[in-house]
């Protein structure tokens, strides 16, 4: 388990300006675990629809962190090993008691679902705590990826190579994950993050497609940030927010 006290960024990882494979993924994490930690934080046990809803945004995210690292350890960390053998053992590690983490924690999202009135607000109060502390440990632990993990990348690939292994990664994602990383990732970019991610997007995917993701992200866009995004991509403003998270 990544322990509290974090590792000093070596000099190589927090002056060289190289291609981040963590950056984009990572602020969609963040997003979406601190999103869903209030949303279970602040849910209301008797109410059904509310609790179905929260339950179901914790599934999604438990789905979400699961194929996370199935792609890390397919496709970055054997990268790493590739090239510099046990580069990838301090992450690798923390994989394993993820998994049993996210285990863990849907079955106490299942007891949650189970209980009766009275008995179901001190499991999900329980269910909230541990939550905090997948939350908290992932935190440590994507900061020694893009720390410790990118020095072994940018160490041994150049950024050719990197970008070729980012597009295998995109490549072997099914449209339904994609769409929910956009949802996360573009709200929690900068400007010119939204602009370059979606820039990408609408010079290689279909019409449709680029469509679809401008219409799931909007809602959750200020003017001013969807404003700024659709100068920078060339497409018809669109006024009016419906859910800024």
């Amino acid at each position: 388990m990544t322990t509290a006290t974090t590792s000093r960024p070596t000099t190589q990882a927090a002056t060289a300006n190289r291609l981040d494979l963590y950056v984009g993924i990572h602020k969609a994490l963040r997003h979406f675990m601190t999103d869903t930690l209030h949303s279970v934080g602040r849910m209301d046990t008797r109410d059904s629809a509310d609790l179905a809803r929260t339950l179901g945004q914790f599934e999604d995210l438990m789905t979400l962190c699961e194929q996370h690292i199935h792609h890390e350890n397919d496709f970055v960390h054997a990268a790493i090993e590739a090239r510099q053998p046990r580069g990838a053992a301090r992450t690798a590690g923390d994989h394993v008691e993820h998994f049993a983490h996210i285990e863990a924690l849907r079955a106490e999202a299942r007891g949650v679902a189970q209980a009766d009135d009275a008995t179901r607000p001190g499991l999900a109060l329980r269910l909230y705590r541990h939550l905090a502390l997948f939350v908290a440990d992932n935190f440590q632990h994507m900061n020694v990826e893009e720390t410790q993990n990118n020095a072994a990348l940018w160490a041994h690939y150049s950024d050719e190579e990197l970008l070729a292994l980012h597009h295998r990664i995109l490549a072997s994602l099914p449209p339904s994950e994609t769409m929910e990383v956009m949802r996360w990732m573009i709200p929690a970019s900068s400007p010119a993050e939204r602009a370059q991610i979606l820039g990408g997007m609408q010079a290689a995917a279909p019409a449709p497609a680029f469509q679809a993701v401008l219409d799931l992200v909007r809602p959750h866009l200020d003017d001013g940030a969807w404003d700024k995004l659709a100068r920078a991509l060339g497409v018809p403003q669109q006024p009016g927010l419906v859910n800024v998270r």
